[in-house]
């Protein structure tokens, strides 16, 4: 479905859906922010009750995981979104013309 990062395809390469009308916008990013605070929040309370470790470092190591779980969830979210969309028919794709 992506033919970048995130950039969608026009269409899809198997079934020759059209996917260029997409709306996930906005979408992706707020639920990637929102899993990665839960997550990385979670883990940085449990971390130092449990270890009580420097905070610069419990800083430096969610930090640096915090990024890389936004970079790794951000493609998949908004492939999500499309997805979403094409099942529930939005924005174009359900039109037959």
């Amino acid at each position: 479905m992506m033919s970048g990062y995130l950039t969608v395809r026009e269409h899809c390469p198997v079934c020759m859906e059209e996917l260029h009308h997409h709306r996930a916008d906005d979408g992706p990013a707020y639920l990637t922010v929102l899993i990665v605070g839960i997550l990385m929040m979670s883990g940085v309370v449990g971390a130092y009750i449990a270890f009580q470790p420097d905070p610069l470092m419990v800083a430096s190591v969610f930090a640096i995981g915090g990024v890389a779980l936004a970079l790794y969830l951000l493609p998949r979210l908004k492939g999500v979104m499309v997805a979403l969309q094409w099942a529930k028919r939005m924005h174009g794709f359900g039109d037959k013309g």
